[in-house]
């Protein structure tokens, strides 16, 4: 059962029309091309919480975060959401707070490049070397990437691509709402999209026009869930039935399944897209979830 303050965001962004950027095309183009570099700074009240570094990767700016009196040796490569054209936002800073006050780990946070500016082939790059710079200089046991929406599929495509070089994984790749096929073509989206408050498959698909460029939205370096899945680190899911990536998730899931793969899949029935972000029993709860997974030592 939905929590009250879950049913009370859920009611937000159906009355704030939280959708209707992600419900026509147009509307995501405007939206993406009115991105401000500046709203994405590490706000204020993080700075005095938090030890915060920075450093420029591929000229795009990349944070690490971690306790005044680091209690874990995990270090999270996190990469946010936001259908590859939005920045990181409030919530995402929120939410990473929580994550490090309850975990102890470090989190590094590259700001990677947006469409329509940019494209795929300009953000994985600067993703590897990201990762490489901060994450990779650790223990493969205290390697842990992680992301939300896109960002979800950036970490599995990252994932991918470091097995394609032979490099080790990860400790753990966790996967939050994550997009994993940018063509937005699976039937089961129909019957889900009435039900997401929050996500269209039109403004969708928009986001991965841009993003892809010429590039065929099937191809595994914009849509890893066509990837190889065979050879990565432990992969944990989290995902909501109220979201149209479910069929993502639930086609990861099949696929890894069939292939043998080891997977901890958290489906929370009733929630939306990016549920984790909010400040909600069921964010809790899903945070809670993760935590245990970074002080494992399995």
């Amino acid at each position: 059962m939905v929590s009250m303050q879950g049913r009370a965001v859920l009611a937000k962004y159906w009355l704030t029309r939280r959708k209707q950027v992600f419900a026509d095309p147009d509307a995501l183009r405007r939206s993406a091309e009115s991105q401000e570099p500046e709203s994405a700074q590490v706000p204020g009240w993080i700075r005095k919480r938090l030890d915060v570094a920075e450093h420029d990767v591929h000229g795009q700016r990349c944070y690490r975060l971690r306790p005044f009196h680091l209690t874990n040796s995990r270090h999270i490569l996190y990469l946010h959401g936001g259908a590859y054209v939005h920045q990181v936002e409030y919530a995402h800073w929120r939410f990473l707070s929580r994550l490090i006050d309850t975990s102890g780990c470090t989190v590094t946070v590259p700001l990677y490049p947006l469409a329509p500016r940019y494209q795929y082939d300009d953000t994985l790059p600067m993703v590897i070397e990201a990762y490489e710079s901060s994450v990779a200089a650790e223990q493969p046991r205290d390697q842990v990437i992680m992301g939300d929406s896109a960002g979800g599929g950036l970490s599995l495509l990252l994932a991918q691509r470091l097995k394609k070089q032979q490099r080790p994984q990860p400790h753990r790749i966790v996967m939050i709402s994550p997009w994993l096929d940018v063509t937005v073509d699976d039937p089961s989206i129909r019957q889900l999209d009435p039900h997401d408050p929050f996500l269209g498959p039109r403004g969708l698909r928009e986001a991965a026009r841009m993003y892809a460029g010429d590039l065929d939205p099937h191809d595994p370096r914009v849509s890893p869930l066509y990837g190889d899945l065979e050879g990565l680190g432990r992969i944990t899911v989290f995902i909501g039935t109220r979201d149209i990536l479910l069929s993502d998730a639930r086609r990861f899931r099949e696929k890894s399944s069939r292939h043998g793969i080891s997977l901890d899949y958290v489906e929370y029935p009733g929630m939306f897209h990016g549920w984790i972000l909010q400040s909600i029993p069921e964010a809790r709860s899903a945070t809670e979830h993760v935590v245990s997974l970074l002080k494992s030592p399995h």
